[in-house]
């Protein structure tokens, strides 16, 4: 898959250990920060803010930690501040992966990530040798869609005359992939339609797909993994099938 996105995450992170959903929380918390010192507290007026809190109930991450990530957004709890930072990593057989980092130390950030890809294999690439191979989209995910959703092919015109690009379905979930731009107002379209939407965001997506070897996979996994338990690491994508 070209994006191994926060929603996979989510979707299975009530049976996460300790460790793995405290680093979860983390990223959250540092996604509300951000969104906060971008466009206000106000989730009604901050499309990025409400979100990032969407994600954030749907985690099961405390509301103190959420109320405290808005605060240290608005300055009334003093913190490190957060910076937004993509690296570019040419890993196994032509693999190639985005990472999305939201980190208050980016030496610790590197070092982290250059301790991952000398151990598995891989290496940081110099600024767009990774990032021209991908393209920003939006996607809109329904879990359980059959359930949700009386009539899917009136569904689906609804959400093409608005703007939808593509509309999949994987597994028991529809895919509604958009232009960027049109995230929130093909959102609110569906949620006005009485559907409720199980994630929302803008992503990274591969523009060309790769097959690689069962040892390149399990290597592949073990940095998906350690990425995933690094605080730091907010995203991450790929251009592996």
């Amino acid at each position: 898959m070209s994006g191994h996105s926060k929603w996979s995450k989510i979707k299975h992170s009530k049976g996460a250990v300790d460790a793995k959903k405290s680093a979860m929380f983390t990223k959250l918390g540092h996604a509300i920060t951000l969104a906060v010192r971008e466009g206000g507290a106000d989730p009604e007026a901050n499309f990025k803010l409400r979100l990032a809190m969407e994600r954030s109930k749907k985690a099961n991450m405390p509301r103190n930690n959420i109320d405290r990530a808005i605060k240290r957004g608005t300055g009334v709890v003093v913190g490190e501040r957060i910076e937004e930072v993509i690296y570019e990593i040419f890993g196994p057989e032509g693999s190639m992966i985005l990472i999305e980092a939201l980190t208050d130390n980016t030496n610790r950030t590197v070092g982290s990530l250059r301790q991952i890809f000398n151990k598995y294999g891989g290496r940081l690439g110099e600024q767009n040798s990774v990032l021209r191979m991908f393209e920003r989209k939006g996607i809109i995910r329904i879990a359980d869609f059959k359930s949700k959703i009386l009539n899917l092919d009136d569904f689906q015109l609804k959400i093409i005359d608005l703007g939808a690009k593509d509309i999949q379905v994987e597994e028991d979930e529809l895919a509604i992939y958009i232009d960027s731009d049109d995230l929130e107002k093909i959102k609110k379209k569906i949620e006005q339609e009485g559907v409720e939407v199980d994630y929302a965001e803008i992503e990274w997506f591969a523009k060309d797909l790769i097959k690689i070897s069962g040892s390149s996979q399990k290597k592949i996994d073990a940095i998906f993994n350690e990425l995933d338990n690094n605080p730091d690491i907010s995203d991450y994508y790929s251009n592996i099938e």
